[in-house]
């Protein structure tokens, strides 16, 4: 494999012990504290073990971590952007000591890794989220789960390697680097161009690598995100199916495609970066970077993104002396209608009318829609599946999630499209309302923050099962927080539709209502933490329907919901009051 690029810093790192060690550090693990990992502690874990992250040796400590974040340096000068480090909480950290090992186990109890303390201590997260994504802004996924999903106290140490972890799809595509590095030295590819993506490919991707690949002189490696990807982003086995659709339409033995394991962060820039030195240890002699890469969608104010466009193509390029890997910066292509191709839009000619250009979320619209697309967009083989996995609004799951104060009308609301449904009887209904899943399935927690959190984690864990399985789910609860109506958001995008209905009913109105006394014994300081008293509400900035209850009856409030279900595709016939 010399003739191959040589991994970042001259050497993959094998964190795996061999199989006497392994056994034996087992035997020593019975005495040891464990850790469950998150996904994306797995995700983390999977790249230390298998050398995507050489140099690492580990999660890093202290020391290491505070010159990453400051300088997207290790602390010997080598450039490295992103910090990787081992987050637990306040009483995990209790019953972990500098110079012990603990075990590191996934959510079935395996134990593919242990880890040698170096360091324990708190992070300033506000450093972090300025320095790597360069905003304090909860609106970017990347600070909202640094702030609200990362533990208060970082472990680091080095990483002993047990086994790799087990995955039982797509056995066939995923590969180490030293296993890719084989598959290319087998294949005599010398150059070879990493395009890297977290959404579906089409007619515009084909032709971004194809050029990039004759611009390298390369074979192609599409090598998307299956760890965790972008909020939105189609779930990674419908994608994968999408990837092995488009192959058949590159040239033969041009493309191989491998899965990448890999947590994405959405730091833009820094992350771009990032995932040039991990291609560069898969072997791969070129990296894409597009103009938006690693960026979070657009989440600030629904059209202005975190990084300004092209950012992250600067950014590696700065870098690119301390890199042997070849960047390849592309820019936006749009489809020219007169001469029917693609064009850069910096070289489209300035009399012409005629371009166009569809994004991955206005091509998954106009197949929720059932819409026709041209020809240039993509491929009937892409269709094919994108539409299996997302079929038309009127077949697929949703999930109805009704916020608002309580006395506002959300649980009406709910209970009146509920009996729609269930009059209608061609769709599966589940009614989640607000005290029938406190009463049943969150009985032992109480009002606090964290409590009222896990409640609507629970909710929104079992209405994206619901809609996984196209199903409507219709959940009714106060969630007064932001960032929690987000993550369900989150988790059930990856499945079917979210509409979010905020009952904009006022606080006023709603103790004027109070029939249960509520609000009277919370003003008495009676109810602790009552949300619009002594608790706040986070007021949804762009709900799909916002329902103001004071001025409709609820049957008319129902039919206005009704009105944007039809118009959205979601109900194709009507329903009778």
């Amino acid at each position: 494999m010399d003739h191959l690029i040589p991994p970042y810093q001259g050497e993959l790192k094998d964190l795996l012990l061999n199989e006497l060690d392994a056994e034996q550090l087992k035997l020593d693990s019975e005495s040891f504290s464990s850790i469950t990992l998150s996904q994306r502690q797995q995700c983390d874990l999977e790249l230390l073990l298998n050398g995507a992250f050489s140099p690492l040796t580990g999660f890093m400590n202290k020391d290491v971590y505070e010159s990453v974040v400051s300088t997207a340096r290790l602390p010997n000068g080598v450039l490295w952007p992103i910090p990787y480090y081992l987050d637990v909480d306040e009483k995990q950290a209790e019953s972990l000591e500098v110079g012990k090992k603990i075990a590191l186990c996934d959510t079935e109890g395996f134990m593919p890794a242990v880890l040698a303390i170096e360091s324990i201590w708190r992070p300033d997260k506000n450093e972090e989220a300025l320095e790597v994504y360069g905003t304090l802004d909860k609106q970017h996924p990347g600070v909202d789960y640094l702030f609200n999903s990362v533990k208060q106290v970082y472990v680091g140490g080095t990483v002993h390697g047990i086994q790799l972890p087990f995955h039982y799809d797509f056995e066939t595509l995923r590969h180490t680097p030293i296993q890719l590095r084989q598959l290319f030295d087998k294949l005599g590819w010398k150059n070879v161009v990493a395009f890297h993506t977290s959404k579906p490919m089409h007619c515009v991707h084909q032709e971004i690598t194809m050029r990039a690949a004759d611009q390298a002189n390369a074979h192609i490696l599409i090598h998307p995100v299956v760890g965790m990807s972008k909020p939105g982003d189609i779930h990674y086995y419908a994608r994968v199916h999408c990837y092995q659709a488009i192959m058949k339409h590159y040239p033969k033995s041009m493309t191989e495609l491998s899965l990448l394991p890999i947590a994405m962060r959405m730091a833009g820039p820094r992350e771009a970066l990032m995932n040039a030195i991990i291609r560069q240890n898969y072997g791969c002699s070129h990296y894409i970077v597009g103009a938006e890469h690693a960026a979070p969608p657009n989440v600030r104010d629904n059209a202005t993104r975190f990084y300004a466009t092209g950012s992250s193509q600067k950014y590696v390029r700065e870098f690119e002396d301390e890199l042997e890997i070849n960047i390849i910066n592309i820019d936006e292509l749009c489809y020219d209608n007169d001469n029917k191709h693609f064009v850069t839009k910096n070289r489209l000619n300035k009399n012409s009318h005629s371009s166009q250009s569809f994004s991955n979320s206005n091509i998954l619209d106009a197949i929720l829609r059932g819409k026709t697309l041209p020809s240039w967009v993509t491929y009937p083989e892409v269709i094919d599946v994108m539409s299996r996995v997302c079929p038309p609004r009127s077949g697929q799951g949703f999930t109805l999630f009704f916020t608002g104060l309580s006395g506002s009308g959300k649980s009406t609301l709910a209970r009146i499209i509920y009996a729609k449904f269930i009059e209608d009887g061609k769709r599966p209904v589940t009614l989640l309302d607000g005290d029938v899943v406190r009463h049943n399935l969150s009985s032992e927690l109480g009002f606090s923050k964290k409590d009222r959190d896990l409640n609507v984690s629970r909710i929104g864990y079992v209405a994206s099962e619901i809609t996984k399985n196209r199903g409507i789910a219709i959940c009714a609860p106060i969630a007064p927080y932001t960032e929690m109506r987000r993550d369900v958001r989150n988790l059930i995008e990856q499945y079917g539709a979210f509409v979010e209905i905020y009952v904009a009913t006022s606080l006023e109105e709603c103790e004027r209502r109070d029939r249960k006394g509520l609000y009277a014994k919370a003003r008495r300081g009676l109810i602790p933490e009552f949300t619009g008293i002594s608790d706040p509400y986070d007021v949804p900035e762009n709900p799909e329907i916002r329902i103001d209850t004071e001025n409709m009856s609820p049957m008319q409030a129902a039919q206005d919901i009704y009105l944007y279900l039809v118009r959205e595709g979601f109900v194709t016939h009507e329903i009778d009051d």
